[in-house]
């Protein structure tokens, strides 16, 4: 990277401490098992056939980057396609499409030059005009992504998707600039630290203009109506029954792909994805609480404390949960730790907080937890006096809430706790449970039409603002009407004017706890921990702690 003035030079390399921090003991020795073992002639010992298998609990919702809204396409994606940078097996940005970058004294502009071996399957070159195609859909009202609020930090990107701004609708303002085939520039609207990792997303990779609309509405619904550029293809796609990934012979860096082919089953039964990790089907997979003491003590069994929080909205549209005293209650009233510890079991530890441990690190390198290990941590008894002081107020000797919550057999456990713990400790509250698919849920959830909700939260990139400006009173994602203007203020000065890191890093801090301590919006529940089980002779497997969460470039099958 070439940056143009000594300040900057400084300011980026606290930037980069910053942005590799460790995700924690588990996870470093993942991405550490990302380098091949070496012969003494230098040469990988790798078994003769590399085909790894894997399962997957649902079918991929979406493989059109710009409909991007959950884990498992980000992850499909991450493998098949390639941004500007992509992460690598630290976590890190590393160069992708681009082989390098430039960045403007003011931090405000970036230039990136694509490499010249650049290629979609089809054999034609990835050019700047892909991606600046790929972003103006992005945040185009007509086309508008999902994630459209992630390009809110590129010149005039907010005001075009703004319908009462004077720019709305006019992509052809938005702050990037094709220079040339192999040259793209952006111009920031203020300098964004954490800038090259959240372009790993999927949301920023390119689409091929011409290959898009020549598939009109068929584009990306089946494996032939798509192109590709990352490290894999999809060979084949068997809707809610599984896919095929294979080496991709046009990938820039092929020779850095060990494996030829990849099996996905989709297996949404935990019982049956352990049997076919027992009976040498799978290589890998994901384990839940009832399976744990079965495996725990054996060399395939790991966990990984993840970056992922869930916590429990509380629509302030509901004239109970309106009362922050109310609030306070149900965020106090019932024991986390027994939750995590008897109910889920892998590896999940109590979230007393919303930024997770162990994920975000100042320029020192210290966690974001450090100041405050968590909010509201006074237990039942202080719970009761919120209830008590809360029903007088709302002249209320009992209150009916409605809890929407998900439809796997662990968060049926995890709610119905939760519901009974509330009952017991809060005399005259009354909790009806309604269970949703997935789908439905986030319907209900997204136009409010609950009380209570059992919701969570994973990073798209290394940086608390990701998990901070979910409360904004105008974001996109605040769905349970919170408003509060020092929390506004507070996380807008950390967005629009990082360059001073101390000072962004407690306004986040104290924004963090405004929301939980003081307004108590949300009850944070746990953060969430993975128990799988992996065959020994899988190596190189990453696992991400945000945004794509798995990488398989690196992966390979060790030889005997």
């Amino acid at each position: 990277m070439k940056i143009k003035s000594t300040l900057m030079l400084v300011l980026m390399l606290l930037l980069s401490s910053f942005l590799t921090g460790c995700y924690g003991g588990e996870n470093k020795k993942t991405a550490t098992e990302g380098t091949p073992n070496q012969s003494e002639g230098g040469a990988v010992e790798t078994a003769s056939e590399q085909v790894l298998n894997l399962v997957e609990g649902g079918e991929v919702p979406t493989l059109d980057t710009l409909g991007l809204f959950d884990a498992l396409s980000s992850r499909t994606m991450n493998n098949i396609f390639e941004g500007l940078y992509r992460l690598d097996e630290s976590h890190a940005p590393i160069e992708g499409m681009a082989e390098n970058h430039e960045v403007s004294e003011d931090g405000k502009v970036y230039t990136f030059h694509i490499r010249s071996d650049a290629k979609w399957s089809n054999g034609t070159p990835v050019t700047a005009k892909d991606f600046e195609f790929a972003w103006k859909k992005a945040i185009n009202p007509e086309t508008l992504s999902t994630y459209s609020y992630l390009f809110n930090d590129i010149k005039n990107a907010a005001a075009i998707q703004d319908s009462e701004s004077e720019l709305f609708g006019k992509v052809d303002e938005l702050g990037v600039k094709v220079v040339d085939d192999n040259t793209l520039q952006v111009e920031l609207d203020h300098p964004v630290p954490y800038f090259l990792s959240l372009i790993t997303y999927p949301v920023f990779f390119p689409q091929n203009k011409e290959f898009v609309e020549s598939q009109g509405d068929q584009y990306a619904l089946e494996v032939e109506n798509l192109l590709y550029n990352g490290p894999f293809v999809l060979d084949s796609w068997e809707h809610e029954v599984g896919w095929v990934y294979k080496k991709n012979p046009t990938y820039w860096d092929a020779g850095a792909v060990k494996l030829e082919t990849i099996n996905v089953k989709v297996v949404k039964e935990a019982a049956t994805r352990v049997n076919l990790y027992d009976t040498g089907k799978i290589d890998l997979t994901e384990i839940t609480s009832e399976f744990i003491d079965q495996y725990a003590s054996t060399p395939d069994y790991n966990t990984l404390l993840k970056p992922e929080v869930f916590f429990i909205r509380m629509n302030q549209q509901n004239k109970y949960l309106a009362n922050v005293n109310i609030r306070k209650a149900i965020d106090m009233g019932w024991d986390k730790k027994a939750a995590t510890e008897s109910l889920l079991n892998n590896g999940s530890v109590p979230a007393y907080y919303l930024v997770p441990k162990e994920f975000a690190f100042d320029g020192s390198g210290k966690d974001f937890r450090t100041k405050y290990a968590g909010f509201n941590e006074e237990g039942i008894e202080k719970a009761k006096e919120y209830w008590e002081k809360g029903l007088e107020e709302l002249g209320v000797d009992s209150i009916e809430l409605e809890f929407l919550s998900y439809d796997s057999e662990e968060r049926k456990r995890v709610s119905e706790y939760f519901k009974n713990q509330l009952e017991t400790n809060l005399p005259g509250l009354t909790i009806k449970i309604n269970q949703q698919p997935n789908k439905q849920k986030l319907a209900l959830e997204s136009s409010q039409q609950y009380d209570l909700t059992y919701s969570g939260w994973g990073p798209d990139f290394q940086d608390p603002i990701t998990f901070m400006d979910l409360y904004l009173s105008e974001g996109p994602y605040n769905w349970s009407s919170y408003a509060n203007e020092k929390f506004d203020s507070l996380i807008t000065e950390a967005k629009t004017n990082p360059t001073d890191i101390n000072k962004r890093w407690e306004s986040m801090l104290e924004a963090e706890k405004i929301l939980i301590e003081e307004d108590a919006a949300i009850s944070p529940m746990y953060q969430s921990g993975l128990a799988q089980l992996k065959k020994p002779y899988v190596k190189g497997y990453v696992a991400h702690p945000f945004g794509v969460f798995a990488s398989y470039k690196w992966t390979y099958i060790e030889g005997e």
